[in-house]
């Protein structure tokens, strides 16, 4: 009996680490659009990846590398707000982490679209460009208001 309730102890251990690394492995890298950059830091810790600060006297580029290989590059204004994103590596983001509260506009649009490729979203308060392959995808969101004094949409890539 006492054999027993150790196997199922230790079955029962052994999946729950298989639910937690399958929780880390599935969590995004990316903070949302428009959101504070603390998300940032919390981000990376689930999923183990590295950050790069990169700071310029009008923003800072917050470079978080998953696991996967996947670069995306948090955009933050001296408010702390992501102002903007962009990503590249051979695989998507999780683009409705990526977006935050922009996503259902985001899905919106991008169903009224009629072509394949690329997608090029410009509306009032949301650009999102994205396009790519299997193993090659690149991307770049942003929020056209927020973009700190001297920042140019050619700056997020």
């Amino acid at each position: 009996m006492n054999f027993d309730l150790r196997q199922s102890q230790w079955l029962k251990a052994l999946l729950a680490a298989g639910a937690l690394f399958a929780g880390v492995v599935a969590c995004p890298v990316q903070a949302a659009l428009g959101e504070p950059v603390a998300s940032v830091e919390t981000d990376r810790l689930q999923v183990g990846g590295t950050v790069r600060l990169l700071a310029s006297a009008a923003y800072t580029v917050h470079e978080l590398q998953a696991p996967s290989g996947t670069v995306v590059r948090e955009y933050v204004s001296p408010a702390g707000i992501v102002f903007g994103v962009a990503w590249q590596g051979p695989s998507m983001p999780d683009l409705r982490q990526v977006l935050g509260t922009y996503f259902d506009r985001y899905v919106q649009a991008a169903s009224k679209r009629n072509a394949r490729g690329p997608v090029a979203i410009e509306q009032p308060g949301l650009i999102v460009q994205s396009g790519g392959h299997m193993r090659a995808f690149v991307g770049r969101a942003y929020i056209p208001e927020a973009l700190p004094a001297g920042v140019t949409p050619d700056t997020i890539r």
